[in-house]
């Protein structure tokens, strides 16, 4: 007994990162066995599916599987930057992940500050609610709310238009002009609520005898806001920022896929819906998972440059 004793505290001595992760481990396992069915999932769905990254790298076929097929190096990558319409699809998916990236980034800042005025708990809560709502309707739930409204004739939008004298047989989703509008419209009204949760949280764990210190100095509200609680929530208003620059080249498949019509085709093909097109209804498995791969990398690597940028320039980081 005391021989194993012995034997253990060397251990402990010779191996102290691992004695205190194991002893760390044993102390909270209860939380660890919460955490079991995230990181199963995350394995299951998102890891183990990257081996079929090889697709890009080799030519696929029904008799060979993914694995077999004949090694082809950077045929697909070079294909499509010869495609003449590549750097159109490119275009299209900065214009709109820039829009729902920098435009929209203010709005659910600015909607945590409004919940956060708001003293009543009870009206707080059903204002909140209220804006959560649309988060959990499907993009074909929104898309077809969309169109009803912005119908010619009969969509609320047009009668709104003809009751003040107007035309109100105009068909806004066939028109490019309005398309990036609408794209950024929508996506805000789905997704500002959900997103206003974590400023809020933040805004909530902001000390309160700051903001009496700067009442008791004459502060009013605004310069409150200004010089507290943007400050405040600044580090998580930058790594939310840096999280979704991963996602640069991916506008967003749903949403753009089911507002194309013939009228907006030019600026509603993005790399996402290029991808389905080409992968899954032409079969170029290999040539679409190139694609992938590419966002997949490019997304990467501004979020290593940006979040070195930020640990260097604002003390926050991801790592």
């Amino acid at each position: 007994m005391e021989h194993s004793i012995y034997i253990e505290d060397i251990e402990k001595y010779y191996n102290p990162v691992k004695s205190k992760t194991w002893e760390s481990i044993k102390q909270h396992k209860v939380f660890y066995i919460m955490l079991a069915p995230c990181l199963l999932f995350f394995l299951i769905f998102s890891y183990l599916p990257m081996s079929g990254m090889i697709l890009a790298f080799k030519e696929y076929g029904f008799n060979t599987g993914i694995f077999g097929g004949d090694f082809v190096g950077f045929k697909y990558f070079t294909q499509f930057f010869e495609d003449p319409r590549s750097l159109l699809y490119i275009k299209n998916t900065l214009i709109i992940s820039c829009l729902k990236l920098f435009v929209y980034l203010p709005f659910p800042i600015f909607l945590a500050l409004m919940f956060n005025e708001i003293k009543n708990k009870k009206v707080r809560g059903l204002c909140q609610s209220i804006s959560y709502l649309p988060y959990f309707l499907s993009w074909v739930v929104v898309v077809g709310l969309t169109q009803r409204m912005l119908a010619p004739n009969t969509g609320l939008l047009n009668q709104a238009i003809a009751s003040m004298g107007g035309d109100g047989s105009r068909f806004f989703l066939m028109e490019e002009g309005t398309f990036f509008p609408i794209v950024f419209l929508s996506y805000m009204w789905k997704n500002i609520g959900w997103d206003s949760i974590i400023y809020f949280s933040a805004i909530v764990a902001i000390s309160p005898s700051l903001y009496e210190a700067a009442a008791i100095d004459g502060a009013n509200r605004f310069k409150q806001i200004l010089n507290i609680t943007i400050p405040g929530i600044s580090s998580t208003i930058i790594i939310l920022f840096i999280l979704s620059l991963g996602g640069i080249l991916a506008a967003g498949f749903d949403q753009v896929y089911l507002l194309q019509t013939p009228g907006n085709a030019n600026l509603a093909e993005t790399i996402d819906t290029y991808i389905v097109r080409t992968g899954l209804l032409g079969g170029q498995f290999g040539y679409a998972t190139a694609i992938g791969l590419m966002q997949g990398v490019v997304g990467l690597i501004l979020t290593i440059i940006v979040n070195k940028i930020s640990s260097k320039k604002f003390g926050t980081s991801l790592w």
